[in-house]
């Protein structure tokens, strides 16, 4: 296997193990999946914000938000005032089985509206960060002339996730035919928000 190949694997590899977790972005792609709502803009979203801080990382930014740590504690206390927002308002849904539906007919959330909370569910979290530009990218560097190879695996590892998440979620829609099951999916989703929240203020304190 060449030098250049097996950056590309571990890349690929490491990208997997970060981002397959059950985190805010992730539940929001499964979410819009479900509800085919917007789905190749979401996917687009994430997937190119995921490159984009993966190609900071490895060029070098990692460096720079670790010498400056006060940078990242604000991204914590902004990032945990918009997940505790999010996380009341899934919540709030979980209460009100009326109105969670599963087809496109039902209430449908503008792009503007979607793409806007992808933006800051991705640019505002900070766990994001650490994993991308920190620590992906400062992996990356023990690469040598080989980390841009290590940095596309684990970009290519961002778009299978993405996409399977995605356009995947469809399969589960007989199960998400029942208001009972969105309910619990909302409030699994209001629980690991306002967990995230809470535990990004606690890293500042």
């Amino acid at each position: 296997m060449s030098a250049a190949l097996l950056a590309a694997v571990s890349g690929l590899g490491l990208g997997l193990s970060l981002i397959v977790a059950i985190g805010a972005q992730n539940a929001f792609v499964l979410r819009q999946g479900l509800r085919a709502e917007h789905v190749a803009a979401v996917v687009a979203v994430c997937l190119l914000s995921d490159v984009a801080l993966i190609a900071a990382g490895t060029a070098g930014a990692g460096a720079l938000v670790q010498r400056v740590p006060g940078l990242l504690d604000v991204v914590c206390l902004a990032g945990a005032a918009f997940l505790l927002g999010y996380g009341l308002l899934a919540a709030r849904r979980a209460r009100h089985p009326a109105t969670l539906v599963t087809e496109a007919a039902g209430r449908r959330a503008g792009l503007t509206v979607t793409v806007s909370t992808a933006l800051a569910l991705t640019w505002l979290n900070p766990h994001v960060y650490l994993d991308t530009v920190v620590l992906l990218g400062s992996l990356a560097g023990t690469w040598g002339e080989q980390r841009w190879w290590f940095a596309a695996g684990a970009g290519l590892g961002s778009a299978a996730w993405f996409t399977g998440l995605g356009y995947g979620a469809r399969l589960l829609r007989p199960v998400f035919a029942r208001p009972a099951a969105w309910r619990v999916l909302d409030a699994v989703i209001a629980v690991v928000m306002v967990t995230l929240a809470a535990g990004l203020v606690v890293r500042v304190l």
